[in-house]
């Protein structure tokens, strides 16, 4: 796709330019100017040249400000400025706590991290912190809150770069109530989990979000789930859902977060919507006819992916959910007993309907270890599950039943499930937004001890890069819009998202020309490249493509935040933080 000449044109003055005109002036009309660069509001229309001026937290003017000053200005001439991006689906939980830079998301542009794929970071009770403590990786924290709102004050008090919010997680609220036993809720338990939704959706919470192709979260029928999505629906949630199954029973997983949003009446999106394995890949004209139709009754239903046909998650979902009641003690227990190993090698070696064998769906020669907890198998990582079992002389399933004992994890895996030309079809969609499906890391530091996904390094400049500018697949309004004010206005987001006076000032200024992604699974530690400036809050935080170590990020909150009536008054804002 060929771009503007504006986007060319004074290049390389501009680049000069900037760097003369960057200093602070006392008496200034505004904190912060951007000057002369091509203004992407978000919204998907037509980009048009200006400055943007920034007083405080907030956009304050968009428009001709060449006789105004700025405390700090800069020109941005040929770059592209536009909302920061917003990360649908981040498991930034625990890398923030090590990290709180986010620096290979800040690096693309992410200026909010939503959280609570299935599981979330709260309400947890003291089983439940312990088990989470004892299963703690390389990062190793205390853990210092017990609801899922005190968490995301937690990660904010101690400071991060991007702002946070969180889904509640329906596996976290089975936990607290039921364990990890494969039976449907009691009615009183219902009660309690609804409540404990109420409480959570009180402090910020934006829905429910749910994983269901894992135990626990599996045991949940459709019923448990309406019941959740009923509670947090009362307080303007939405559902969010990792749908039963994106391989054999596709078209099933999809008839049930349908239902779902059409019984509660909440909005509902899927996560990384995906046709798993090759038998399915056909199955997705199909989903998207069955998304499209009930988009027109007027069910509202949209869904992210992450830009790579390889999905990452751990070898249980290699293995039968009946040997993983009971928890992850347990499941590790069985899998010594050497009856349930034998049933468990044979269901493994079959394909079934009844769960998703993302092993038979791949081949484990597309299998790739990611990472370790057990230093004495960091050296397997890279390698694919093939690989390893053949030098260990053993089949592949025992192969992976065996590291995940010596591990004492669930050990965290590639799988080759998708095909590149469902990609593109994927990206095509307009009601298709973009999540990571990964943490933040750093480049650097305890990151090291295990390969990430290139997702994590790449998932929003790839957008950007590869399949807007280098393919065409879409032009980069539409891009811009399906990563800021499409997926604020389906999380129900207030003030972010778009380039407009008194929202919040999100802002990302990149070079459309060279903006690219370079983490590769066997280089996977490796930023992205050509975003140059990254404003969060009005903070710069990352400045001519260096991190300045502001760390200004926000809880965002859901529609059922108690404090929005202290936050505003006749629509007028009279606190800084959502």
């Amino acid at each position: 796709m060929r771009l503007p000449v504006i986007f060319h044109r004074f290049f390389l003055f501009a680049c000069c330019l900037a760097i003369a005109s960057c200093g602070p002036a006392k008496n200034a009309d505004h904190d912060v100017i951007i000057r002369g660069g091509v203004i992407y509001d978000g919204l998907g229309g037509d980009p048009f040249v200006a400055d943007i001026a920034i007083d405080g937290d907030r956009i304050a003017v968009i428009g001709d400000l060449r006789n105004k000053t700025g405390g700090y200005h800069f020109d941005a001439r040929g770059k592209a400025v536009a909302p920061g991006f917003i990360n649908m689906l981040s498991w930034a939980t625990e890398s923030l706590i090590e990290d709180g830079r986010a620096m290979s998301d800040i690096k693309q542009g992410v200026t909010l991290e939503i959280m609570g794929e299935g599981s979330s970071m709260g309400p947890l009770t003291d089983k439940m912190k312990h088990d989470m403590q004892a299963r703690q990786g390389d990062i190793k924290f205390p853990i210092e809150w017990t609801s899922l709102g005190e968490y995301l004050d937690y990660l904010a008090d101690r400071g991060v770069s991007p702002n946070i919010a969180s889904y509640i997680g329906a596996e976290t609220l089975r936990v607290h109530e039921i364990g990890y036993a494969n039976r449907p809720a009691s009615d009183e338990e219902l009660l309690r989990m609804q409540a404990l939704v109420r409480e959570e959706m009180e402090n910020g919470a934006l829905g429910i979000g749910s994983s269901l192709i894992y135990a626990p979260g599996n045991f949940a029928d459709t019923n448990e789930l309406i019941s959740l999505v009923k509670a947090a629906n009362e307080y303007g949630g939405a559902y969010i859902s990792h749908i039963r199954s994106e391989g054999n029973r596709l078209e099933e997983g999809i008839q049930e977060i349908v239902k779902i949003a059409s019984i509660t009446g909440a909005p509902a999106e899927i996560y990384h919507l995906k046709a798993a394995g090759k038998s399915n890949w056909p199955k997705l004209h199909t989903v998207f006819e069955m998304i499209e139709t009930a988009q027109s009754i007027g069910i509202e239903i949209t869904a992210n992916i992450y830009t790579y046909p390889v999905a990452a998650t751990g070898l249980d979902a290699a293995m039968p959910l009946w040997v993983q009641e009971g928890g992850h003690d347990a499941w590790v227990a069985a899998l010594q007993d050497p009856g349930i190993r034998k049933r468990v090698i044979a269901d493994m070696q079959t394909d079934s309907d009844e769960w998703e064998n993302l092993l038979i769906q791949t081949g484990a020669e597309n299998v790739i270890l990611l990472g370790f907890k057990n230093d004495a198998l960091k050296p397997l990582t890279g390698k694919t599950l093939a690989e390893v079992a053949a030098d260990r002389g053993n089949s592949v399933q025992e192969t992976a039943i065996d590291l995940v004992v010596e591990d004492n994890s669930r050990v965290s895996a590639g799988y080759v499930v998708m095909s590149e030309h469902n990609v593109r079809s994927k990206m095509r969609k307009e009601w298709i937004s973009f999540g990571s499906d990964a943490a933040a890391p750093s480049a650097s530091g305890v990151f090291l001890k295990s390969n990430s996904h290139p997702r994590a390094y790449g998932t929003f400049a790839r957008v950007l890069g590869k399949y807007t500018r280098d393919e065409g697949l879409i032009e980069l309004p539409d891009a811009i819009r399906r990563m800021t004010s499409l997926p604020a206005s389906n999380t129900g987001i207030r003030d972010r998202g778009q380039l407009t006076e008194g929202y919040f000032a999100d802002i990302v200024v990149f070079d459309p020309a060279t903006v690219r992604d370079h983490a590769t699974f066997d280089n996977p530690h490796q930023y992205s490249t050509g975003v140059e400036h990254v404003f969060v809050n009005g903070e710069h935080v990352l400045k001519f493509g260096e991190h300045t170590g502001a760390t200004p990020g926000q809880v965002v909150r859901g529609p059922g935040w108690l404090g929005w009536d202290k936050a505003y008054d006749d629509d007028e804002i009279l606190a800084p933080n959502q």
